[in-house]
């Protein structure tokens, strides 16, 4: 099974929609015209259709790019609601609870806590 690491060094979520019409050249000229961000990064770059029932994930691999697709039969996949930026920064592990089916904007884990000491 081809699944993303979890620790992957960033994750960009695109929060609106887009025609999923798009391969990869649309998409790595979408992440570097419209979302302002290196496609050529160590980065994935999530996409969603307007139905959220598929995602495509977008990312450079040392000498061209590639292109995850997921399409669900059932359900819809849980993306953020009234986002004003145009992009989410998320994790490899937040990444795969998304594409499991669960809502990151609703059920948010405990906040890591990072001590030096412990008095």
């Amino acid at each position: 099974m081809m699944r993303p690491a979890d620790q992957l060094p960033r994750v960009y979520l695109c929060t609106q929609s887009v025609d999923f019409r798009k391969s990869i050249t649309g998409l790595s000229l979408l992440v570097e015209q419209s979302l302002q961000l290196d496609p050529f990064a160590p980065a994935l770059y999530v996409f969603t259709n307007r139905r959220r029932d598929k995602v495509k994930i977008l990312y450079w691999e040392k000498n061209g790019f590639c292109l995850w697709y997921k399409s669900l039969e059932q359900e819809r996949f849980k993306w953020p609601d009234e986002v004003t930026t145009p992009t989410c920064v998320m994790d490899g592990e937040q990444l795969n609870r998304l594409l499991d089916g669960f809502d990151l904007w609703r059920n948010k884990p405990h906040q890591t806590l990072n001590y030096r000491t412990v008095g």
